[in-house]
């Protein structure tokens, strides 16, 4: 089961601005983005010369205020030589920043030494208070301690405002070590932005890159004669990413979101806007028989630059051999090291059969269909390519992986878990040290066996085989999300997003937030796919159900009201869950209807039917269907139980009792105004 539908929220970030009046009463809480400027050496240099202090102070000032209100920056307040300013975005807040930096740089270059001026920026995300013109909360407290941290002429964001504008705006975030900030609670996540005149332009790359490139694999484009090959040139993508994740300290984005560039290409540059990437790989595959044709090159995003280009002409036997010469030409064009088993690995190619590799080809391009679409397909071909060549290790990987994501999705656990284990076991008895077999092996035991140590270990292994593996830690997010643990669940989820910038992790993140009582952030994440489009049913609901967590009701209802025509079943699904909890129980009476009669027109699991019933307020029926579920069907509860349809059950005892059976938290999950509990 890789649950990335149903009821899980989708995200949609602080960029657009609120359309709030723009004063705010006393008391009202709202969210906005803090930041603090402080000009480097001003308390030196006013007891030093008084005088000269305050004409720099004035040059300061005059400088920063016009870009505050060019970024809908609102001053609060000034103190001596530092500034606090209010913004409606992160993004707002963040583009200003970089503009205060560049200009003051720009300025520092032809100004006399003492005239000079330097400035260290912070800014965070959060709640504030509006009290008397000023503005109180964590936020401000937090956004105080993150400037000191930057280095004068730079900008420190936490976390929280680099989950709002990665991807945004395009400039290269480094992540600072661990930080416990004065009179703050908890470890705050800090990163520096590197300001443009650091980063390397052209040939200029520095010499020891070292870790913390970021690579795109564009789809590759099919020039081959018969359309019919597109298949080639959509698996060969996909087999690249996996190749080139073995280069050490390169991040290699998820296929997910570099496909949607197939029909919609866009330019060098947008790509690495878009991704936050500084290298993409591009080409084109000519199929013809046997033959094949690959060009390609790399292309360094800030210059424009070609790393390097070639063109291929070998038969489809040679593919494996194509593919380690891409990775070790990246490598070195990067100044990177292939993993230390890649020189072995290449001496071996996956399969020697090429009947084997292209049915394995046409299972991973089945097997991306994100609606499962061609879920029987895949598996056809998988099972092909592990008849052609039983020794071929990823094809079973690759096999398992799909099963166990189908399970509880497309196809009951049951039916399905016992091959997945036979599939499991031989890809690591073949290949010990493949991603996608550990991958696989992890998600099993999580969601079937629910043994949540080994289940870790897995993922781990899975994330240290391959750390460019998006779904591993999206799946791993889950389980720290089941588990309670939010706080790691972020972070983790945050990696998955660099990962994967365009997937359902942003989702995921949204969800985390909420769970962890941050309301406003979460539902932000979560709108940012809908955009205020009522006819996306699956996205209006998922917001919906996420509203409804948070405590506004008003804007669940809003939502509730998206049109189905159109709409998938589990979109129906969802949209009647969704109303059920608003108070309208038809369309769900209906959804039960047609499950108990056996006429369901998608698989649903016995959680999946306890939801609509807990919805409409029958308890006993809903506690059954769990029973059931834990006891002879998919056993999905773990990813469920914290979702506000079972907020009805949770003082019930045979509820609690199969929370403690699973092994799960026993406290009830945050909800708006209600302490959070101990478990």
């Amino acid at each position: 089961m890789d649950k990335g539908k149903r009821p899980t929220p989708t995200r949609r970030d602080l960029n657009s601005r609120d359309s709030r009046p723009g004063t705010v009463e006393d008391g009202q809480r709202r969210l906005a983005a803090i930041m603090f400027t402080d000009m480097v050496g001003y308390s030196a240099l006013a007891q030093a010369d008084e005088s000269a202090a305050l004409s720099v102070l004035r040059r300061h000032n005059r400088l920063l205020r016009p870009i505050f209100a060019k970024h809908h920056g609102r001053e609060i307040k000034t103190v001596g030589d530092a500034f606090l300013v209010e913004f409606d975005s992160a993004q707002d807040a963040t583009q200003c920043a970089l503009e205060i930096q560049q200009s003051l740089h720009d300025y520092n270059a032809s100004a006399p030494d003492d005239w000079r001026i330097l400035v260290r920026i912070g800014i965070h995300v959060g709640d504030v208070v509006q009290s008397n013109g000023d503005v109180l909360g964590d936020a401000v407290n937090i956004a105080s301690r993150i400037e000191p941290l930057a280095d004068p002429e730079g900008i420190c964001l936490s976390q929280q405002v680099v989950d709002q504008v990665q991807n945004k705006i395009p400039v290269h975030f480094a992540r600072l070590p661990p930080v416990a900030l004065k009179n703050i609670r908890s470890t705050v996540t800090v990163y520096r932005v590197v300001p443009p005149w650091e980063a390397p332009r052209g040939d200029a790359r520095p010499k020891d890159a070292g870790p913390g490139h970021q690579l795109a694999v564009l789809p590759l484009t099919n020039i081959s004669p018969d359309p019919n090959d597109a298949y080639f040139a959509d698996g060969l993508t996909e087999e690249l990413i996996s190749v080139l994740s073995q280069v050490h300290g390169l991040s290699v984005i998820a296929r997910t979101s570099v496909a949607p560039y197939k029909t919609a290409p866009k330019s060098i540059a947008q790509v690495g806007a878009d991704l936050g990437v500084d290298s993409v790989l591009e080409g084109s595959v000519r199929k013809a028989g046997r033959q094949i044709r690959i060009t390609l090159q790399l292309i360094d995003v800030a210059s424009q630059h070609h790393m390097w280009a070639s063109s291929y002409n070998r038969e489809v036997d040679d593919v494996f051999a194509v593919q380690t010469d891409i990775a070790e030409r990246t490598a070195q064009a990067l100044r990177l090291e292939l993993a230390s088993t890649s020189a072995r690995d290449s001496e071996r190619p996956p399969t020697p059969d090429p009947e084997a590799y292209d049915a394995y080809l046409r299972g991973l391009v089945a097997a991306s269909v994100v609606s499962w679409a061609r879920f029987d397909e895949a598996a056809q071909y998988f099972e092909k390519a592990t008849t052609l060549d039983p020794n071929f290790a990823e094809a079973y990987a690759a096999w398992a992986d799909l099963l166990v994501g189908g399970a509880g999705d497309v196809v009951s656990m049951r039916k399905v878990i016992p091959r997945a284990r036979e599939l499991t076991a031989r890809a690591l008895e073949l290949d010990p040290r493949s991603s996608n077999a550990h991958l696989a092996l992890a998600n099993m035991v999580f969601q079937f066996d629910r043994d949540w140590v080994q289940a870790e270990s897995e993922f781990r292994k899975s994330i240290e085989l391959n750390p460019s593996n998006a779904r591993a830690h999206r799946v791993f997010g889950l389980l720290l999300m089941a588990l309670d643990r939010l706080e790691e669940a972020k972070e983790v989820l945050r990696r998955a997003i660099q990962l994967d910038p365009s997937g359902e992790n942003e989702g995921m993140l949204a969800w985390a937030e909420v769970e962890s009582g941050n309301y406003e952030v979460g539902v932000r994440l979560s709108e940012k796919f809908y955009h205020g489009n009522s006819t996306l049913a699956h996205e209006a609901s998922r917001v919906g159900f996420l509203y409804l967590q948070a405590g506004r009701k008003d804007d669940a209802l809003r939502l509730a009201d998206a049109p189905v025509a159109g709409a998938t079943e589990d979109e129906r699904f969802d949209l009647a869950l969704l109303n059920a909890l608003l108070g309208r129980p038809d369309a769900a009476r209906e959804e039960i209807a047609e499950v108990e009669r056996g006429e369901a027109k998608t698989y649903i699991s016995a959680t999946h039917l306890a939801m609509l019933y807990a919805a409409l307020g029958n308890k006993e029926r809903a506690l059954d269907l769990l029973e059931q579920d834990a006891r002879e069907g998919d056993q999905v509860l773990w990813l469920w139980y914290r979702g506000v349809f079972f907020d009805s059950l949770r003082d019930e005892p045979r509820f609690l009792a199969l929370l403690r059976e699973f092994g799960l938290p026993t406290a009830k999950p945050h909800r708006p105004g209600a302490p959070r509990e101990e478990a």
